[in-house]
This record gives structure tokens, sequence and C-alpha cells, in this order.
């Protein structure tokens, strides 16, 4: 059961990360269509900029070890940046098939919050000490 779900860790994390990786220098760089998806929501083009950013620092944030304050922290800025990219299309009228590929990383992103492993998790000596009795 634990291989198993450090397969599906790693598996989610991967996915997760190449496509925030990619979008976010894509972002960034404000290149890749960004630039008419954004002005379609109805955003300034400048947000582009912070949310590539976000997400490469993000990135970092879930691949290198310990700091899992950090992680968390990170996982919510995805959680956030990936739901609100699916409801801006769902308010500004646009197809289902417009929001799948942000619906895709929300998915990936709690998969990936989920199965992750436990050094990776926050932990309390409240948690420790209740397990423990």
């Amino acid at each position: 059961m634990k291989k198993r779900n450090k397969i599906i860790y790693w598996i989610a994390t991967i996915f997760l990360s190449i496509g925030m990786l990619a979008g976010g220098i894509q972002q960034m760089l404000q290149i890749g269509g960004y630039n008419e998806i954004i002005t379609k929501l109805h955003y300034p083009l400048y947000v582009l900029s912070i949310l590539g950013v976000w997400k490469i620092l993000g990135v970092i944030a879930i691949l290198i070890p310990r700091f899992p304050l950090l992680k968390e922290w990170a996982y919510a800025g995805f959680f956030f940046a990936m739901s609100g990219a699916a409801i801006s299309h769902f308010a500004s009228g646009e197809s289902f098939a417009e929001a799948v590929p942000a619906l895709i990383l929300l998915i990936v992103t709690v998969l990936s919050w989920y199965f992750r492993p436990a050094d990776r998790k926050i932990t309390s000596k409240n948690n420790e000490n209740e397990s423990a009795s």
C-alpha cells in the first residue's frame, strides 16, 4: 500500500511540476497563447507575470526536500490558481473544454498533496504524542 501511494505521489507530482513549470515559464514570458486567454477572461496582462513567477517558485517548493510548511503554501497556491482559472473560464461563458487543462491540473494538485509522503507533511508534537498513546 505504501509503495502504491509513493508511485501515485511521484507520477502526480512530476505531471504537476511539468505542467506548472511549462505554464509558468510561458506566462512569465507572455508567450504560448496566454495573452489571448487572459485577455478573453478580462484580466490585465501583468497577471501573467505574477502567476508565472509564483508557479515556478511553487514547483521548486514542492520538489525540494524538507520545508513542509512551504510545500503547503505551494499546494494551496496551485489549488487557488487552478480552481480560479476553471471558474474564470466558466464565468466568462467559455465551453467546458476551455477549462479542462485547469481542471486536470487541479485534480493532479489534490492527488500530489493527498499522497505526499510523511516527510513532506507538516507534523506537530501534539499529533506525535496522540499517535503514541
